[in-house]
């Protein structure tokens, strides 16, 4: 079988590497020299602890086995379990910890409430002053800016992978067949359009206006290194009001009992924070609906996240040395882990995974190459 993936981010890369995996021919084509969206400009973590229950947790779950099996082969990926801490302050955040850890899945997230005294064991670096903090035993992570080269470089140790940079596909021309902006026309049994947030051009022109995905912008930073490990990913119980696995009486209380902060209101923020290989730490984020999106980068949120680290660590934060702003896609009934529909004789869409991207995208290239038949 020959298939065509389109698009080098983190969902393409991985369509690719199960269609190599199944003895198939790969033909890979990015409009750009490299990737450059939102498989690069996330944390890198493969988040189990807030997802919904369900699918999108068996999703997760899934590729959270897949990625550490990808960890084992690859060590370049920088695959670490190294779980998350979530530290709670005061009697409403505590009970929306207390709830999450009560649910009938808490035993596949590995959640468990820690005392201050627990929390410091497994991560030394949180010398600020809390109360409880949830863990989250099966979050992990990996390096996001070279994951997608990691997972290349052993595609093209197969003589059965082509990687195509600098071309962008214009036109389906027949059932498997696409033309790029060079002429070239490429033949095969499948297409898979792994294109992220680019929804316009070719996607529009296929899948027409009613296309169920929508574009969020997210703004983060990360530091220099931070002089001393961080050993498990870090969240806010901001977080709780984001991830669906933390919806209660519980969390309805904190909303209505200790609503967010300005800033973090306006912007929609939580806090995701991860230790990089370099010492660096990830630290995130916002999230923005309306368009047009802004085309430049606000400082408030960059202080009111540096002000929740500092309170976190106890210590003040690293010297910034990098600020960027991403786009993803996510499908606009957020309860959908992606969303993935034939556009065309053999041309099939995989897009709108949203923040689950990064997570979730060896499981849910396994379930187009199990649907599909590869």
């Amino acid at each position: 079988m020959r298939v065509t993936v389109v698009g080098a981010g983190v969902v393409g890369t991985m369509h690719a590497w199960q269609a190599v995996e199944r003895g198939h021919e790969v033909v890979q084509i990015e409009r750009e020299a490299e990737a450059r969206g939102a498989s690069l400009r996330n944390f890198g973590q493969i988040w189990v602890s807030g997802r919904a229950g369900g699918e999108e947790l068996e999703t997760a779950l899934r590729a959270r086995e897949l990625w550490e099996e990808l960890g084992g082969r690859l060590p370049a990926l920088g695959f670490r379990a190294n779980g998350s801490l979530t530290p709670v302050r005061g009697a409403r955040e505590l009970a929306v910890a207390e709830a999450a850890v009560a649910r009938a899945d808490a035993a596949a997230r590995g959640h468990k409430l820690l005392t201050p005294a627990e929390a410091r064991a497994l991560n030394p670096a949180l010398r600020g002053a809390f109360d409880a903090a949830l863990y989250c035993e099966r979050d992990a992570a990996v390096e996001p800016r070279t994951a997608q080269l990691a997972l290349r470089a052993e595609l093209l140790k197969s003589p059965d992978y082509t990687f195509l940079p600098g071309r962008e596909v214009r036109e389906v021309t027949g059932p498997g067949t696409v033309r790029d902006d060079h002429g070239d026309i490429h033949h095969a049994d499948t297409v898979v359009l792994c294109t992220g947030a680019w929804l316009g051009g070719l996607v529009r022109e296929l899948a027409g206006p009613g296309l169920p995905v929508r574009r969020v912008r997210l703004q983060m930073m990360q530091t220099d290194p931070l002089g001393e490990p961080l050993p498990t990913s870090v969240a806010d119980a901001d977080s709780f009001r984001y991830y669906p696995a933390y919806a209660s009486p519980a969390l309805d209380e904190l909303d209505a009992g200790q609503p967010q902060p300005r800033t973090a209101a306006e912007h929609r923020m939580q806090l995701l924070m991860v230790q990089r290989a370099d010492g660096g730490l990830t630290i995130g984020d916002t999230h923005e609906y309306e368009h047009p999106f802004a085309f430049d980068t606000v400082e408030e949120p960059y202080e009111h996240l540096a002000g929740v680290v500092e309170s976190l660590l106890g210590r003040p934060l690293p010297r910034i040395r990098h600020r960027w702003a991403g786009v993803y896609a996510q499908c606009t009934d957020t309860t959908r882990v992606v969303h993935r529909q034939e556009l065309a004789d053999g041309v099939w869409l995989v897009t709108g995974p949203g923040g689950r991207g990064m997570t979730c995208s060896p499981a849910m290239a396994e379930t187009t190459a199990n649907e599909l038949g590869w």
